[in-house]
């Protein structure tokens, strides 16, 4: 992971985040197929968002995601289309097998954990603050 930044029109930018999501009911019903195309999905998802996929790993009942996050967008948002892209094309393509697991349309529970990674600690950032000479 490079700590460079990153350059938009008007901003340059280094944001990084780690996503956790959980299927429903913590069920274990993630199969190692199923992970390789989730990791497909969610960079096509991440690209379509100005977003990219730096790392992915899973187990049968969680996934983590490091994010390039553009800041043009929205979090919860961001968060929001990973989760229901990913749900519904997973759903589409194995749906024998997790109708057998989930009777109602689901695959994520409707929590998840969104962590920035990245850059210098907060105290080192802090006292770069407090130390900035104001004009007298």
């Amino acid at each position: 992971m490079s700590t460079s930044l990153n350059k938009s029109s008007h901003c340059a930018y280094a944001i990084h985040l780690h996503i956790i999501f959980i299927t429903k009911y913590r069920r274990k019903v993630l199969t190692a197929e199923m992970i390789k195309r989730l990791e497909e999905y969610f960079k096509v998802s991440c690209k379509k968002q100005k977003c990219e996929l730096l790392e992915f790993g899973a187990e049968s009942d969680h996934c983590h995601l490091l994010v390039s996050f553009h800041p043009n967008n929205n979090i919860s948002i961001f968060v929001k289309n990973l989760k229901s892209s990913s749900s519904r094309l997973l759903r589409k393509e194995f749906k024998i097998e997790l109708s057998q697991v989930y009777y109602k349309p689901v695959l994520w529970s409707s929590s998840y954990c969104v962590i920035s990674t990245g850059g210098a600690p907060l105290e080192v950032i802090k006292k770069y603050i407090q130390n900035q000479k104001s004009p007298q």
